[in-house]
Order: structure tokens, then sequence, then C-alpha cells
């Protein structure tokens, strides 16, 4: 597939997001190694400007519009940490944004995309075509459609993560052994996996899904790529692609170890221990991959293990949820 992206493109989206993007620090915590008998890197994205990682692919792309394209602006479908990071790059280039956003989704993240200077388009998610939705938009405004994943300049801008955390790794005098990634679409998983083989090779990369969402690890196993039924628990709301993105999936299935999958108890007690412990706040999407580690699920016994918290937009009602329940 002549779309895919490579390493190449990642060093190459590196170079334009440095001084727009921050680069998250690697974090760890004496207690995680104590609990889980290796060495685990967190990186920690609720940092990240937007407050999450999708700032980096939807930057990436918008960045490498030509003069152009950007009078149209640029049109996405989001729940929210997709939507901000497209209104945030906009506003950074001085392009209008329209945003397709679930009517169900959290409230803190459709807020926090309107104060971006992004028109906001509410849909229901059970009856209306995102994807047909989007297209009649960007025909209507003349924009620039930025999907939330399956781009290749997305891909390899999420794909920056794995870099930086591979270097300080390598600063810190370690080097990786395994990667757990949050995973919806497959776009971070996707341009993780990439640097990995390059930097890291034979390090192992774990794509980790919510329960009744986890059609990455279904697709894996089957070769091929298989929708969700959407009967799944909408609490990790980041996460909730219906399948694998084409080339996600084309990138996941040569490079992922494989697929890990946690319920909303083992997500609600990871919040809580990043609360306590990480001092970070969680969504519940960004803290699938720590889920899988505190539960046992990926094995980090004399290994390191790095481990990605992807955001940090939750709503208060939700986060007070996840508080009282693993307490």
């Amino acid at each position: 597939m002549q779309d895919l992206p490579n390493f190449a493109d990642i060093e190459a989206a590196a170079g334009r997001l440095r001084g727009l993007a921050l680069r998250t620090p690697m974090l760890c915590h004496p207690l995680l190694d104590e609990l889980t008998g290796g060495t685990i890197l967190v990186k920690p994205e609720p940092l990240q400007r937007t407050g999450s990682f999708k700032l980096r692919g939807a930057l990436n792309a918008a960045l490498q519009l030509p003069p152009e394209a950007r009078c149209g602006g640029v049109v996405t479908y989001s729940s929210g940490n997709h939507a901000q990071a497209t209104a945030c790059a906009a506003q950074l280039l001085g392009m209008p944004a329209v945003i397709a956003m679930p009517a169900d989704g959290a409230v803190i993240k459709r807020e926090a995309t309107r104060r971006w200077g992004a028109e906001i388009q509410l849909f229901d998610r059970h009856d209306v075509d995102r994807e047909a939705l989007a297209a009649r938009l960007v025909a209507e405004r003349g924009a620039t459609f930025i999907p939330p994943f399956d781009h290749p300049h997305v891909i390899a801008g999420q794909g920056t993560l794995a870099v930086e955390l591979v270097e300080d790794a390598r600063a810190a005098g370690l080097v990786l052994d395994a990667l757990a990634v949050c995973t919806g679409g497959g776009g971070l998983v996707a341009g993780c996996a990439l640097a990995m083989e390059v930097l890291a090779p034979g390090a192992e990369v774990w794509a980790v899904e919510p329960e009744g969402w986890d059609d990455t690890r279904r697709s894996l196993a089957a070769g091929e790529r298989l929708a969700n039924d959407g009967q799944g628990e909408g609490l990790c709301d980041a996460l909730l692609a219906p399948r694998p993105g084409v080339l996600t999936f084309a990138v996941n299935r040569r490079l992922l170890a494989g697929g890990l999958v946690v319920t909303p108890v083992e997500v609600f007690r990871a919040m809580r221990f990043a609360f306590d412990h990480l001092k970070i706040v969680v969504e519940p999407g960004g803290a699938v991959a720590l889920a899988a580690l505190l539960a046992g699920k990926l094995d980090a016994r004399g290994r390191c293990c790095g481990i990605v918290l992807s955001g940090g937009n939750v709503d208060a009602a939700v986060f007070a949820r996840a508080l009282q329940a693993a307490a």
C-alpha cells in the first residue's frame, strides 16, 4: 500500500512538531515496579496540549496542507480528543474548523473544542453515518478532511510519541522490551509500532482496548478487519471506533504482538492509581494500557515496559465514579 507511512515520515513529523507540540516527560514510580516485577516507563499524554496525544497527528496533517487548501479550513469527526486537536491545529494555522461530535460525548471535550474556536455539529452516533456527514461538510465548506486515525500523516504524527519515549529510556540507560498502547482505530499504536520497529527492534507492541470494543484484538487474531457490534459499554468514549482503519490495520497486523482487553473495573483502578501515585488525571480510554499492566495482562516481570497514558479529558462526574469505585 503506497500510502502507508514509514519511519522517515515519523522523523519528519517530529521536526514539524518541534516547538508546537509538547515533548511530554517519561515518568517512573517505584510502586509500579514493585507491583509488576519490572521496570515501568510511563508516557503521560494528558500533559500534552489539548490533553491528549491526538495533537501530534492532527497538527502534522494540518501543517502539510498547501496554502490554497488552508483557506477552506478543516473538517473532522471525533468524540472529543481528535476534535480538540484538530481545532487547536486549525487555530495555530489560522484556519476555520468544523467538527462533528456525538451528542452523547463528554461535555468537557465538547466545551474544550469550542474554546479552540471550532464550529461544532452534533450527531447521533447510533443513527448517523459520521463519514457521510464529514463528506457533506467538506463539500459544503470547501474544506479538507483530517481523519481521526486512518491517514498516513496522522499515523506518522502519533508515532513521535514512541520516538520520545525510546530516546528518554536510552538516556536513562534503559532498553524497552515492550510497549502497551491505548487503541481505538489504531493510529497511535500503528505509529508507535513503526517507530519501535526501527528504534527498539524486537520489542513487543501491544494494542489495549476496552471490553466490548476489542476490534483490533479480534482482527489481529482473524487476519482481517472485524467490526464491533456497538453493544459494549461506552465508558472509554475515546476508543469507540467501529473497526480498525485500513491503513492502521495494514501496519498493525504486521507489527503488533497482539491485543489485550480490560474491564471497566480495571480501568477505574488504573485511573485511581494514576491519580494517587502519578498525580495525573487520566480519562477512561487513556487508562486502558495502565489497566492491563496493573491487572497482570501485560507480563512485565524482569522486563522494561512502556505504558502510554493517552489522554486526560474526563468529565468530573465520570472521574468521581472512578475514584469511588476504586476506593
